[in-house]
């Protein structure tokens, strides 16, 4: 009895492991189009210094954060 529950608890943790290995892979591929995108740009128009891809990463967290779309009818 006590079996079937520990299996389920860690049937549970080790799906949730996954899927935030998921989404944390999916946002470090999607940090490389603003990454290349920023350093083609803003380096020229601004004078910026070019970014890492560590620091795209945290940029698409902080606009994820920050700009929300909302559906309103």
């Amino acid at each position: 009895m006590k079996s079937v529950v520990v299996e389920k608890v860690l049937a549970a943790i080790i799906i949730s492991v996954v899927v935030v290995g998921a989404l944390a892979a999916i946002g470090l591929l999607l940090a490389f189009p603003i990454k290349w995108t920023w350093n083609a740009t803003m380096p020229y128009l601004f004078t910026w210094p070019a970014i890492t891809w560590g620091k795209a990463w945290c940029l698409l967290f902080l606009c994820g954060c920050l700009i929300r779309s909302s559906s309103s009818k």
